[in-house]
């Protein structure tokens, strides 16, 4: 955040997102401001309580888009939540310390993620040597990383297998018995450096993994159930060393990838990636609440005898600030930064518990969006629809041209069907865009090397009908 300012926040939103000034000045004040705040002394930063951001205004208008943006852009544990898939506490459902759970384990992944990428030279070396050391033993027909007893009695076949097959890639022959051996460590270090055997199978050994990080699931290994023929109900054999490891067969590729990881995961100290995590979850987490305005009003039913208003009381303390016991330890959410958001349609902000509006002191209205607004989300943000369109459709060889007018007619029927009909904001250009590509994208693969012109006349043709059919646009646009 210290390269970030509040300039240079609202600039990076402006590429994405167009309008809605005043919900992107508030949002880049409150980010820097996390920054500020670790800059002063700690008796003044203790006391010093973020200030936290209710977002209000028609669907579709950019609150959604400003919180995924943010988290693209800041330094910091993000998590985005909706409302409504919380339960008061005591019914079935997700309870809202679910929220400081999610934001601990973004923090950690987070914290993670950069602790292995300052070990990544040194991991991938390791790796190197350890898939050097496999292929050796697979190419000289030696035996491969060693399984359980169940598959030890088929090792002698496999391990033969496993050698044809490397062999075969690199169209050597296997060294049968007394023939002595056919590679040499580097030999195979120089077929590996080559790129060779990327498609070739060799058989590997991974730690299993005590702290789910390593891209394959956090669990135990797998018993003798998993054997053919194997006793379900008796235990895993004892692995020497007291550490549990698992054997892979799978591509040269793939195995220099899972050995990179493995051999990183070894260098990472998780204890010190939990301290580093919490700490950040509790001084720089920033936490978005989508859909506030469903679980506002007087008597709004979330599901059977849940009550919103139970939802929002059981908000309050996660949003004052409390400490939730997480399986890493107490977190604490004084300084954890809360923006809201909902389209308050139905409802207005001043409809939530009085309490829960006193937490969100910043108030911003999003405004709607005009014909102009349209036109410049298809023509100046960053990959807009009109750029996904032409990327996509140039995969198959055509290109996809918009003339002027086209553009016009995109947005002037996007709006015109949401004054008419319900608005739902820039989402409605994504139903107008595709009604218009439609046709195009099914015959694409047949049209490769074609030069496709869009005019205000093809649009008409595709959509201006359904438009003017009020009745018939509320279903199908």
């Amino acid at each position: 955040m210290e390269n970030l300012t509040p300039q240079q926040i609202v600039t990076e939103l402006d590429k994405y997102i167009v309008g809605q000034t005043q919900a992107k000045r508030s949002i880049a004040v409150a980010l820097r401001n996390r920054y500020r705040r670790q800059q002063l002394p700690a008796e003044i930063r203790r006391d010093t309580l973020p200030k936290n951001i209710l977002m209000y205004g028609p669907t579709g208008v950019g609150k959604t888009e400003i919180a995924r943006r943010v988290a693209r852009l800041i330094d910091a544990p993000f998590i985005k939540v909706e409302a409504t898939r919380f339960t008061e506490a005591g019914y079935v459902g997700e309870d809202v310390e679910t929220i400081v759970f999610d934001l601990v384990d973004a923090a950690i992944d987070m914290v993670h993620n950069q602790k292995i990428t300052q070990v990544q030279d040194r991991a991938e070396q390791l790796a190197q040597e350890r898939l050097v050391g496999y292929l050796y033993q697979q190419l000289n027909g030696t035996s491969a990383p060693k399984r359980r007893p169940a598959m030890r009695r088929r090792g002698s076949r496999r391990d033969g297998a496993a050698a044809e097959a490397v062999a075969e890639e690199v169209n050597r022959p296997v060294a049968s018995s007394g023939e002595g051996r056919s590679y040499e460590r580097s030999q195979v270090a120089d077929l590996l450096q080559s790129s060779e055997l990327d498609n070739a199978m060799v058989e590997i050994e991974l730690t299993n993994p005590s702290f789910g990080f390593d891209g394959y699931p956090d669990q135990a290994p797998p018993g003798p159930m998993d054997e053919p023929g194997g006793d379900y109900g008796a235990p895993a054999p004892p692995y020497a060393g007291g550490t549990p490891k698992r054997v892979r067969r799978v591509s040269v590729k793939e195995a220099r990838r899972l050995l990179t990881r493995d051999e990183a995961n070894k260098m990472v100290d998780f204890d010190e990636v939990i301290d580093q995590a919490i700490q950040r979850a509790e001084q720089t987490g920033v936490v978005f609440i989508d859909e506030l305005d469903k679980i506002a009003g007087p008597r709004i039913e979330t599901g059977s005898d849940v009550s919103g208003e139970g939802v929002q009381r059981d908000l309050l303390p996660i949003v004052e600030g409390t400490a939730i016991i997480t399986r890493y330890g107490p977190v604490r959410t004084d300084h954890v930064l809360f923006v809201g958001a909902g389209s308050f349609n139905r409802h207005k902000p001043s409809d939530l518990i009085p309490e829960l509006q006193g937490r969100f002191p910043l108030r911003v209205e999003l405004e709607s969006l005009s014909r102009s607004d349209f036109r410049r989300i298809i023509l100046d943000t960053d990959n807009s629809l009109i750029k996904q369109s032409q990327a996509l459709l140039a995969t198959e060889g055509v290109d996809l041209q918009f003339s002027e007018g086209a553009i016009d007619r995109i947005a002037d029927v996007a709006y015109t069907i949401n004054e008419s009909t319900e608005n739902i904001g820039a989402r409605r250009l994504q139903t107008v865009v595709e009604r218009v590509l439609e046709e195009i994208s099914f015959d694409a693969s047949n049209r490769s090397g074609e030069i496709v012109s869009i005019d205000a006349t093809y649009v008409d043709d595709r959509v201006k009908h359904l438009a003017s059919n009020d009745d018939l646009s509320r279903y199908i646009l």
